[in-house]
């Protein structure tokens, strides 16, 4: 029960606030994060939750966007965050993990969300580098500021 409470709580924080103080609930499963409710599961395995609707434009895949993200494991371990570093991170939409690319091409500038990525959207087998192990699922909350 701890841990789902820590975990609607994280839901509810806003756009940049949120970020400086996110940890995530220990030992969280796949399970409670889809019974959490408003969880929304894409038929690629994307799941994202809507924590704030942007009214601005939505960017196509040849788009270059800035974002502000925070970047965890199941377990709360955080392993990047441009929040973290203070400087919100610039890229094409294309040029990402493939579960980033799908789920920005669906939010709005001004629009902050929570991707539970699984590996075959994210490293997959091969991991990345020593930050990120094979077949890990990664945890996002993604504020979309621009598109460029």
């Amino acid at each position: 029960m701890r841990n789902l409470i820590g975990f609607f709580g994280l839901f509810f924080f806003g756009l940049f606030g949120a970020f400086s103080g996110l940890a995530a609930a220990p030992g969280l499963t796949l399970d409670e994060i889809e019974n959490a409710g408003g969880i929304n599961t894409l038929p690629s395995g994307l799941r994202y939750q809507v924590l704030k609707e942007g009214s601005g434009a939505k960017p196509s895949i040849t788009d270059t966007v800035v974002t502000h993200y925070h970047g965890t494991f199941l377990d709360g371990s955080v392993f990047d965050s441009s929040v973290d570093r203070g400087v919100p991170a610039t890229f094409p939409v294309n040029g990402v993990i493939r579960g980033w690319t799908e789920a920005l091409q669906l939010m709005n500038v001004g629009s902050k969300w929570r991707l539970v990525i699984p590996p075959n959207l994210a490293y997959g087998k091969r991991g990345a580098g020593r930050v990120v192990p094979p077949n890990a699922t990664l945890v996002y909350e993604v504020a979309l500021l621009e598109i460029r």
